[in-house]
């Protein structure tokens, strides 16, 4: 979990950032989170080392601690600070912590990152060629070794390294897509908005308790960009 020892790519200035980008008000950022109900340490202590200005444009820096959802092209968004440590403490709550998790929607590949900080081994899939190309580079330039980024369609899961612990989605289906239940192993949980664009979203949570067998909890209400098929 020590991020700053990853960052090899980068100069140590860029990781430390500088006045919108500082410390200083990562750490305020995390302050808020913490505010908003999210109490698991491991979460927070990622959250406050991680460089999120690294995984917006230049034009957003100075935005980028803020608690907001941001741009960043494609009709995409980096999710904001808070959904993020809420729907990773989620999926860090239970007996075991998962050591094998799926992203559904790489992004900017932030919500990856901090995955790959707490978690042993994470897989992401991005429908969008161009934001994956550029995220698998930005993951090689932070140094980790145990993300690995496919262009896929999201609604197909990644089967070939299934079963996984735990998936996460960052866009929100009207209904849960069957593969992604289907390569949660015995025991798992997903992670996932559920809800159409012009209706209520909720963060919901679906256990994977037998072969054939799924508990389904509902959580908070969100809003996040939709869950599409296809690559682009």
């Amino acid at each position: 979990m020590m991020i700053g020892n990853k960052l090899k790519g980068f100069t140590k200035q860029e990781i430390i950032g500088i006045g919108s980008t500082s410390q200083r008000v990562r750490n305020q950022l995390v302050e808020r989170v913490r505010k908003q109900g999210v109490s698991t340490e491991s979460v927070l202590e990622v959250m406050s080392m991680m460089p999120r200005h690294l995984f917006v444009d230049e034009a957003m820096k100075d935005s980028a601690y803020k608690d907001d959802a941001l741009p960043i092209g494609h009709g995409q968004t980096i999710s904001q600070p808070f959904i993020v440590a809420r729907m990773t403490e989620e999926l860090l709550k239970g007996k075991e912590k998962p050591k094998k998790v799926l992203e559904v929607g790489t992004g900017s590949g932030y919500q990856g990152a901090i995955l790959a900080a707490l978690f042993d081994q994470v897989y992401t899939v991005e429908r969008i060629m161009e934001l994956h190309q550029k995220t698998k580079i930005l993951f090689q330039r932070m140094g980790f070794k145990n993300i690995q980024a496919t262009h896929s369609d999201g609604s197909w899961g990644l089967e070939q390294h299934a079963p996984y612990d735990a998936i996460i989605a960052t866009a929100a289906p009207d209904q849960i897509p069957e593969q992604l239940l289907l390569q949660l192993a015995v025991g798992g949980k997903l992670v996932i908005p559920v809800g159409s664009q012009t209706a209520e979203q909720r963060l919901t949570v679906v256990y994977r308790v037998s072969d054939h067998q799924f508990e389904t909890e509902e959580l908070e209400l969100v809003q996040f960009v939709p869950f599409l098929g296809g690559s682009a």
